[in-house]
């Protein structure tokens, strides 16, 4: 039931609490410790928190340590227990969905349903990020080229760009993504060049950088990285056939040297759903 993370008594202690899976809260609290390097914080997750003798329990032992509980509890009854016992104790609490569900119901007029786990419930936005997640699988790496004219967006470039990764985090943006890698001795499918233009996105790389990663891939493969397929001179010439390729179809480019996946498809989001072709 309990996650515990990067354990110390030095610490401060975050207990984060939900009635469902607690990712918000835990997200949340993480981007406001960062602000803090880290603020020598330890957190424990504890999810599916729905009744007063667990909650009581998870009160109880935070009381014992230099501790703050963060949470998110849709039930109104549960939010009042941990405020009411939480002082008792002089415990810090932040309530972290209750100021939104206020807000918005005093906006709309409404009281909100107090129901956990909503989020999460097998609904259509389920189905299509199910659906979504099949499809990068379907089509990656180029296995089925037929597949593509199907794709909400399709990323090229030549291998080690992060185009698996990219299609599986869009895949879970609920957007269908397949990706074709770029080999110079391999024509491109015709598929290709029947796609509109702001439906592909090129990736690139530094060449140094992709030097690197293919060295440390041949490695990790047991291979000698000395092997053409890491050699400079081959990844200046996929890299030259690749760009010519992408200027050919005229879609953006977009230079992944030291980004991370999610920066990476922020990008590509950006040009999804904005059309802004000046991303880099």
């Amino acid at each position: 039931m309990r996650e515990v993370v990067s354990i110390s008594k030095e610490k401060l202690i975050i207990y984060v609490i939900s009635d469902s899976l607690g990712e918000t809260a835990e997200f949340v609290t993480r981007a406001a410790i960062s602000q803090f390097n880290g603020g020598r914080a330890e957190f424990r997750r504890i999810p599916y928190v729905n009744d007063k003798e667990s909650l009581l329990d998870v009160i109880e032992e935070a009381s014992q340590y230099n501790s703050l509980i963060a949470y998110t509890l849709v039930i109104k009854e549960l939010r009042e227990i941990i405020e009411i016992e939480a002082a008792q104790r002089n415990l810090l609490t932040i309530d972290i969905l209750g100021p939104m569900l206020k807000t918005i119901g005093s906006i709309i007029g409404l009281e909100p349903r107090g129901e956990a786990g909503s989020l999460h419930k097998l609904d259509e936005e389920y189905f299509r990020k199910v659906e979504a997640v099949e499809f990068a699988v379907k089509y990656d790496d180029g296995k089925d080229p037929r597949g593509i004219i199907y794709a909400d967006i399709v990323l090229i470039g030549v291998s080690r760009t992060s185009k698996t990764p990219l299609c599986m985090y869009l895949a879970h943006k609920r957007l269908k993504a397949a990706n074709v890698p770029l080999v110079p001795e391999v024509n491109p499918p015709d598929e290709l060049f029947n796609l509109p233009h702001n439906k592909i996105v090129g990736l690139t790389i530094k060449p140094h950088i992709l030097n690197e990663i293919r060295q440390e891939r041949l490695r990790a493969l047991g291979l000698v990285s000395s092997a053409e397929y890491a050699s400079m001179e081959r990844i200046l010439r996929e890299l030259e056939y690749a760009e010519r390729l992408m200027k050919r179809l005229g879609c953006p480019i977009i230079d992944v040297s030291n980004k991370a996946v999610e920066e990476t498809a922020g990008k590509i989001l950006q040009l999804y759903y904005r059309g802004d072709r000046n991303v880099k």
